[in-house]
């Protein structure tokens, strides 16, 4: 064992924990919903992505139960080989009909989605105009790419034109990428600018859905829904980690840009397919999306409500425009001390640091979901109360 090395992590590792950005992972002990068990103690959950409750509902459960019954637990293979089932082809097309679009091409993640369509679509010699507050996963993929990375600043229409502007007689593809919902913040990409821009200076433009998909839009079809854009926008990037409950991710589009990243995606062609319990849930959800808006109608009612007890009681919830509820903080320290009392209070609730988010805005990042209770919220507010009185970030 190199010695130097483990010293080097554990000085790492060490300075983490003194500036209060080192990490706890919990486990969960129970099946995950608006209220489980965790560490051994039950809680409110106010931490999951699970917007429509799908984690825990019974009739997506039985339908991955009876998927793994009929083709077993895994894939077996990448998707060009033997790992694309039937479910999963179904899921594709029914999924492209959901998000109207041409085509639709299923992703072991959302990670995998942007790192394995990014590089295949731009490379060295081409341009990628990035939000600055893009998700990691975009930022990786944009590294992969070789191309030349322009940032611009956030959900600012005027800053993207100025940098492609500024790149306008460089040859290459010039692509601009975005977040749907910023994860962290939870506002909204001013989308209908976006493309109006990209596509008046002959732009591509890609949007990552994560947290619209189940959230956003008509029966939760998304932000290029919400904003009627149907084939205005190039690439649609998503995943089923969050309002559909399981894993797997997607990109959606045409015809030719699904063939093309079936020949050309790395993570197509060298990592296997999501799981047969995945592809059938998957299935499921979309039927229920399909059928009724009520669960996501009562994602929204939840966050407003939700939103107007946390602001009642002075807490800054930043420029929230979704069901993401970012509780600002500042000092990441206090923030972490925060978290841990809620906790104690039977309330789970992560806080989150630089470099996740800016040195002097650690938070408390509340995901609502269409499951909670209006007891359980009023619950979980009047602990954060409580716990900020008796921290004094707040005053009584």
């Amino acid at each position: 064992m190199n010695e130097k090395f483990q010293e080097m992590m554990q000085a790492e590792l060490d300075r983490l924990e003194k500036e209060g950005l080192s990490l706890r992972i919990r486990t969960l002990d129970s099946e995950q919903g608006p209220a489980c068990t965790i560490d051994g103690k039950y809680v409110v959950n106010l931490a999951a992505n699970n917007y429509l409750g799908m984690i825990a509902r019974k009739d997506v459960k039985e339908a991955a139960k009876k998927a793994i019954d009929e083709f077993g637990v895994g894939s077996g293979a990448v998707k060009t080989i033997i790992g694309n089932t039937r479910l999963i082809v179904e899921g594709e097309k029914k999924l492209a009909k959901f998000k109207e679009v041409e085509d639709v091409l299923m992703y072991q993640g959302g990670l995998t989605a942007n790192s394995g369509t990014i590089p295949a679509l731009v490379h060295d010699g081409d341009f990628i105009f990035s939000d600055e507050l893009n998700h990691a996963s975009i930022i990786d993929g944009c590294r992969l790419s070789k191309a030349k990375i322009v940032p611009f600043k956030h959900c600012d229409v005027a800053s993207l034109e100025e940098k492609i502007k500024e790149y306008e007689s460089e040859p290459g593809t010039k692509m601009v990428i975005t977040d749907g919902v910023f994860s962290m913040d939870g506002d909204i990409a001013p989308l209908p600018g976006i493309v109006e821009v990209a596509k008046r200076l002959g732009a591509v433009t890609m949007v990552d859905d994560a947290h619209g998909e189940g959230v956003l839009g008509d029966h939760g079809r998304g932000i290029v829904n919400h904003f009627h854009l149907e084939g205005e926008v190039d690439v649609e990037v998503g995943t089923m980690s969050k309002a559909f409950g399981v894993v797997g991710g997607y990109v959606a589009g045409t015809h030719t840009l699904v063939e093309y990243l079936k020949n050309k995606s790395r993570t197509i062609l060298f990592s296997s397919t999501i799981t047969p319990a995945d592809a059938g849930a998957i299935l499921k959800v979309i039927d229920i999306l399909t059928e009724s808006d009520e669960l996501v109608r009562k994602l929204w009612e939840n966050a407003a409500y939700f939103k107007a007890k946390m602001k009642a009681y002075g807490f800054d919830t930043w420029r929230s425009e979704t069901p993401i509820t970012p509780i600002i903080i500042g000092d990441g320290q206090l923030a972490k001390n925060l978290s841990a009392k809620l906790f104690e209070k039977g309330v789970f609730a992560q806080s989150l640091g630089f470099p996740t988010v800016p040195k002097d805005l650690a938070r408390i990042r509340c995901m609502l979901c269409s499951t909670h209770t209006k007891e359980q919220l009023d619950f979980a507010a009047d602990m954060f109360h409580e716990s900020a009185l008796e921290l004094g970030i707040l005053k009584s």
